[in-house]
């Protein structure tokens, strides 16, 4: 279940051109189960309509401090109500009047009138997120428990590039997530593998597979949302989960180096990523032309991470590895399973319509030593990466319980 079910946001947006991306913001929340209370300020509806808003929250927009036909005091409802409080975008005149406790609006009292955490997310043109006072104020904000999604580079209005960008809704989401999470991960390191490597023939040409890392980013993204430090190994071009350090490889090779280097201090590691078995033995350092016939490609296995990683765990580490298969799906996880001295593995069938490579759903089968297989119907990745991770939990749990109980 999402940390975000059942949870009462209210979303303030204020008037900057980044408003227009409060829409998708507000539809990711209500499709991960958050009741949306939307406010607008004035200056808000000269770049959004209430309507849009009203259509796709929880309930209509409020904007008035006065005369609102549901409470004579809105701002001490709403505040008192929330689990949490987004402002986005927060420009430069709503971050300063939050820090000085200027209540000239209806979102500003919600603000001062709330005991729930707060998100703040600034949009503005780079000369003003760099201007000494928006500074001080947000340090001030920080200080005061304020959580603040910071701003992108990027493209901005009037075609300006440089730092204010509003963060992408995905990143709020995910900062939301964070927030109300239940911190179960906190303080644990995670690795996490995603994509398919590219083993290269020539200068232009690989050796690649259809992995898209989907599923392994969310597995990513999961983790960080319960407050794990996550590290994402990673061979494709996805937006980086928030909060999740992304290093960047290509081949086998390079995803071992960045693995085993930093393997010793996870306490998770969870190889996602489809790692491909063999690459040619010689590379050539121009591109194979065609009217030169068909090159003789010789081939030699790869390294095999997930072998090296069982092998060399460190005692209490989890080790999860991923099976994609087309055929003998239970018997084939569950002898990698054994064999890479796995802790888990998330087996499916590649095959099969809507599941595994550049999908955005997923059907998987948990395999572990000492559990009955788990099976997980077609499913957004995200959903099946929530079930990886209460795995993992539950294995950490059950091993913590086994230390304090003496069992080995």
């Amino acid at each position: 279940m999402s940390p975000l079910e059942g949870k009462r946001i209210v979303l303030g947006v204020t008037g900057g051109i980044a408003a227009y991306k409060a829409v998708e913001i507000c539809r990711r929340l209500v499709d991960s189960g958050a009741h949306v209370v939307p406010i607008m300020t004035d200056a808000a509806q000269h770049f959004v309509g209430t309507t849009t808003l009203s259509a796709l929250a929880s309930e209509p927009v409020q904007t008035e401090l006065w005369h609102n036909p549901t409470t004579p005091i809105p701002h001490t409802k709403v505040g008192q109500g929330a689990d949490l409080i987004i402002v986005a975008p927060a420009t430069a005149k709503c971050i300063a009047a939050y820090r000085m406790g200027y209540s000239h609006d209806l979102l500003q009292n919600t603000l001062l009138a709330t005991r729930a955490p707060v998100i703040v997310c600034p949009a503005m043109h780079t000369e003003m997120w760099e201007h000494p006072s928006v500074v001080d104020n947000m340090e001030v904000l920080r200080r005061r428990g304020v959580h603040v999604v910071e701003p992108e580079s990027g493209r901005l209005a009037g075609g300006d590039v440089g730092a204010g960008r509003l963060a992408s809704p995905e990143s709020i989401v995910a900062a939301a997530e964070r927030v109300l999470g239940s911190g179960e991960l906190a303080g644990v390191s995670m690795i996490v593998s995603a994509g398919g490597t590219r083993e290269p023939i020539d200068s232009v040409r690989v050796i690649a597979n259809r992995s898209s890392g989907k599923q392994g980013y969310a597995v990513a993204a999961e983790a960080a949302s319960r407050g794990a430090s996550v590290t994402l190994v990673s061979t494709v071009a996805l937006p980086a989960p928030s909060g999740v350090e992304v290093v960047s490889v290509e081949t086998a090779a390079e995803m071992q180096g960045a693995i085993e280097s930093r393997a010793a201090r996870a306490d998770v590691i969870v190889m996602a990523a489809a790692v491909a078995d063999f690459r040619p033995a010689s590379v050539a350092n121009h591109k194979l032309k065609k009217h030169d016939g068909p090159p003789q490609i010789v081939l030699e296995p790869t390294p095999d991470i997930l072998a090296g990683l069982g092998a060399t765990k460190p005692t209490g580490q989890v080790l999860v590895g991923f099976a994609a298969e087309t055929d003998d799906l239970i018997a084939n996880a569950q002898s990698k399973l054994e064999r890479k001295h796995l802790d888990l593995i998330v087996a499916n069938d590649v095959s099969a319509p809507s599941v595994g490579f550049a999908h955005d759903t997923n059907a998987v089968t948990l395999l572990r030593p000492d559990a009955k297989p788990v099976e997980i119907d077609l499913a957004a990745k995200r959903d099946v990466a929530r079930v990886v991770i209460d795995t993992i939990i539950e294995i950490r749990a059950s091993r913590a319980n086994d230390t304090r109980t003496g069992k080995h």
